[in-house]
């Protein structure tokens, strides 16, 4: 026989971790969505291509005699 004085059990540790895997990636899909519409932080982050960036532009003049 059960009486009204039992009380409940706690709840099952797995539906704690549960519950804060599914808010650590709300968390996660938050800060990705406002870094996505923030932009880059730094203007070399933005992928685009500078005359500098061609190959065999990094001649470091002054440096004749190294040729091997």
């Amino acid at each position: 026989m059960t009486t009204h004085t039992q009380r409940r059990s706690a709840p099952a540790p797995y539906a704690l971790l549960g519950g804060f895997l599914l808010l650590l990636a709300a968390l996660f899909a938050a800060s990705y969505a406002v870094g996505h519409l923030a932009g880059p932080v730094a203007p070399d982050m933005r992928g685009v291509t500078h005359p500098d960036d061609e190959p065999g532009s990094h001649d470091m003049g002054g440096m004749s005699g190294m040729d091997h």
